[in-house]
C-alpha cells in the first residue's frame, strides 16, 4: 500500500475537539490491516535508517505505532506519559502550550546515556510534546536519532519546535 493510499485511510473530522479544528482521525487506518501494516513498515524503515537503538513512544496514540515498530525492529520501547500514569520512579519535564502548560514523564531508568533513540508518535502539530520528549531524553544523556510521525500538519510549527533534530513524517498536510 502506497503513502497516497494510506492518506485515504485518514478521516477529517471538522470542529473536533473544538470549533475551527480539523481533526485527523487515524481510526480508519487502524481498522485496515493492510494500511496499518504498510504504515508500520514505512515507520520501521525510517527508524532503522536513523541508527536508533531504542524507541520512545508518546502517549497515547504514539504507543500504537511505536509498539508495532518495536516488534518489527526488535527494539526496546520506552514510554512517555502524562503525569500520574507511571508506577515507578519518574523524571519529567514541564513545557508550555499555546494556552497554559503541560508535563510529560518517563521512568527514571528508561534512558541509557549515549544510546540513540527514535521518538515515534502519530501526529506532529505544534511540536510541544515531541520537543519536551526530546529534551527529556537528552536531559538524561540520550541522543535523538530521529522523530518519526505518521502525520505532520506542516502549517504548524512542529518541525521548527524540534530544532535541528531529524524529523520524518509519512504524510504531510
Amino acid at each position: 500500500m502506497s503513502i497516497a493510499e494510506l492518506q485515504t485511510l485518514i478521516r477529517d473530522v471538522p470542529d473536533f475537539p473544538k470549533p475551527g479544528i480539523l481533526f485527523k482521525d487515524i481510526t480508519p487506518l487502524l481498522a485496515q490491516p493492510r494500511g496499518m501494516h504498510a504504515c508500520t513498515v514505512a515507520l520501521s524503515k525510517v527508524v532503522h535508517a536513523s541508527g536508533a537503538e531504542e524507541l520512545v513512544g508518546i502517549e497515547s496514540r504514539g504507543f500504537i505505532f511505536a509498539s508495532a515498530v518495536a516488534a518489527v525492529e526488535e527494539m526496546p520501547l520506552q514510554l512517555v506519559r502524562k503525569p500520574g500514569k507511571l508506577p515507578y520512579e519518574k523524571v519529567g519535564i514541564d513545557y508550555d502550550l499555546e494556552y497554559g502548560s503541560d508535563r510529560v514523564e518517563m521512568h527514571s531508568d528508561a534512558i541509557v546515556a549515549g544510546r540513540r533513540y527514535a521518538i515515534v508518535d502519530d501526529l506532529l502539530a505544534t511540536g510541544g510534546t515531541a520537543a519536551a520528549t526530546a529534551s527529556l531524553i537528552e536531559g538524561q544523556g540520550g541522543i535523538i536519532a530521529c522523530a518519526a510521525f505518521v502525520i505532520e500538519l506542516s502549517a504548524l510549527p512542529g518541525r521548527e519546535c524540534l530544532g535541528d533534530r531529524p524529523v520524518h513524517a509519512l504524510i504531510s498536510y
